[in-house]
């Protein structure tokens, strides 16, 4: 570990007590009650959602870098000599390599992360494999449009979104990231995404309700998440983890459901939660392609093509700025 990272990511998950604390009584008083999804990637659920990907029950991370390496030559045709690849949200960076090992003429690599620890983790890592690549690493919230260096501000920006992140958000605010996207990629701008695809239940539920009981300690790290950082008083027992099917919202939704009638203190007052309610804590969104490309179409992309698994379980798709 980098020196001071512990320190960096403590300092990071306390400035966010605030907020959490506002969100978490916001969502908890609503007649539906919710925690907003973001809380659930302290460390330990990152951590916790890295061991998912690797459950048999969950297709998309291995589903995706099958297609990345499938297509990545031909996103590699489809870009100028010199390009920028722009990263949002890059994490461990681990699907990138794919990418970068079917570039022979990048500029720079710049990855976009909220978490400098997963940067510095990241960076190291791909220094020692590609120690001829430029990276330059951009501490941000890529939600917000974001000024790249003024270098590189004459190359084609590639953008890269991986790993379905655009279906945890309702369709206007996945409307809202992929505009913010284009603003920061540039009129000459291009993105390459991943969705999730519409499926059959019997592959998509237990992707979410995994054997091991990995997302659903995942699920009930929120709670564990608030007890430290705001001080509440959750009992993680008395709650059970649910991922269920909305078909006319076309999304998976994650709840964690009361076993007890019970109250939460540690906020600015008492919540009282009542023995069956449940807290519905993330989406997960399904598309079919042509859902997404009309979405991507409203935020200003127009779509140049898609790759799909032979079982069409997970899409890749090449966006150009409109």
């Amino acid at each position: 570990m980098p020196a001071n990272t512990a320190e960096k990511r403590d300092h990071q998950i306390s400035n966010t007590a605030s907020d959490f604390a506002d969100a978490l009584f916001d969502g908890l008083t609503k007649g539906e009650k919710s925690i907003p999804c973001r809380f659930l990637y302290d460390a330990k659920g990152s951590d916790l959602f890295e061991q998912i990907t690797r459950q048999p029950e969950y297709y998309p991370t291995r589903t995706e870098a099958a297609i990345l390496k499938t297509c990545a030559p031909h996103i590699v045709a489809r870009s100028n000599p010199n390009t920028v690849l722009v990263e949002f949200g890059s994490g461990s960076s681990l699907k990138t390599e794919i990418l970068l090992s079917a570039f022979n003429h990048l500029a720079a690599y710049i990855p976009l992360d909220i978490s400098q620890a997963a940067l510095d983790d990241a960076v190291g890592r791909l220094n020692a494999r590609f120690p001829k690549l430029s990276i330059t690493p951009i501490t941000a919230d890529f939600s917000a449009p974001i000024d790249l260096p003024e270098e590189f501000s004459d190359h084609e920006h590639l953008g890269f979104f991986p790993g379905s992140t655009i279906g945890n958000m309702a369709e206007a605010d996945a409307i809202a990231l992929l505009g913010s996207m284009r603003e920061t990629l540039g009129k000459n701008g291009r993105l390459v995404i991943g969705t999730d695809l519409v499926k059959p239940l019997d592959v998509l539920l237990p992707a979410y309700n995994d054997e091991a009981g990995v997302t659903a300690a995942f699920n009930l790290n929120v709670l564990r998440h608030a007890n430290r950082v705001i001080g509440t008083d959750f009992d993680l027992s008395k709650f059970r983890h649910e991922s269920i099917w909305n078909a006319d919202k076309s999304r998976i939704e994650m709840h964690l459901i009361s076993l007890t009638d019970q109250t939460i203190r540690g906020l600015s007052k008492p919540i009282t939660i009542s023995k069956g309610e449940h807290l519905h804590t993330e989406n997960s969104h399904k598309y079919t392609v042509e859902r997404f490309h009309h979405i991507a179409e409203t935020a200003g992309w127009t779509p140049t093509e898609v790759w799909t698994d032979p079982s069409n379980l997970f899409a890749v798709h090449d966006l150009r700025a409109s």
